[in-house]
Order: structure tokens, then sequence, then C-alpha cells
């Protein structure tokens, strides 16, 4: 004759998790959410401000192209995007707008660079000036 313990037949039974397991399980998720959000937003600001350099540069040379082909540079982005003599535009219409939506600034003086290229800049959200100098 085989006698069997009685907690191995209840333990056999248990076919779920209690309720105070499942909100255990939710709040740790929580906490690993709530933490690895603060990085992955930091590092989404950092992409965003190296994009910016990549397109201040972009935007420059393509003001240096225009300059060769037209013999001026342009007086505005916006003749980067629509040429005035109809031509193949230097930018898209989105390259000339910042990750935050604003326009970039354009200066073709180049007070920044001793009028060796023109400036072209943008203000982060935080005040910080992001150009090609």
């Amino acid at each position: 004759m085989v006698i069997r313990p009685q907690h191995t037949a209840r333990a056999a039974g248990r076919s779920a998790f209690t309720l105070l397991e499942v909100l255990i399980v939710v709040a740790i998720i929580v906490v690993l959410a709530g933490v690895s959000s603060v990085y992955v937003f930091r590092y989404l600001e950092d992409a965003k401000e190296q994009r910016v350099k990549a397109d201040v540069t972009n935007i420059a040379k393509a003001a240096q192209a225009y300059e060769i082909k037209n013999g001026q540079l342009p007086a505005s982005l916006q003749e980067l995007v629509t040429p005035p003599d109809g031509g193949k535009p230097y930018l898209e219409s989105a390259s000339v707008q910042d990750p935050w939506g604003k326009q970039y600034s354009y200066d073709a003086g180049g007070a920044h660079s001793n009028g060796q290229k023109p400036d072209v800049w943008t203000t982060t959200p935080d005040g910080r000036q992001i150009g090609n100098w």
C-alpha cells in the first residue's frame, strides 16, 4: 500500500497565479520601464543633436554648391528648396527644419566663420545654439 502526502495533491490541483503574485510582477515591470525610459529619452535628445550637426553641415554645403552655380550665396534657405531659376532643388523642404520643428537660421555673411562659409544654426529647447562653426 502506497501512502501519498496530502500537500502534493493540493499543489498539483493549483492551476493559476494569485492576485498578489500578478501585482508584484506588474509592479516590477512598471519600475523597470520607468528607469529605462530616463535613459531612452536622454539618448533621444542626443540623437536629435547629432542630426542637427549633420543637417547644418549639409545645408552649408548645399549653399556653397548654390554659390558655385549662381555666383553668390542664397539669400535664404528657401532658395535652396525652390531655386529661383526653377532648376533642381539643392535641399528637400523637410531638411530645413530642425528635429524640434523650427526652421534653421541662416546667415550668408558667415559671421562665425569670418565670411569663409555661410552660418547655419538652430537653438535647442534648453537654449543652446548648435551650428556649423
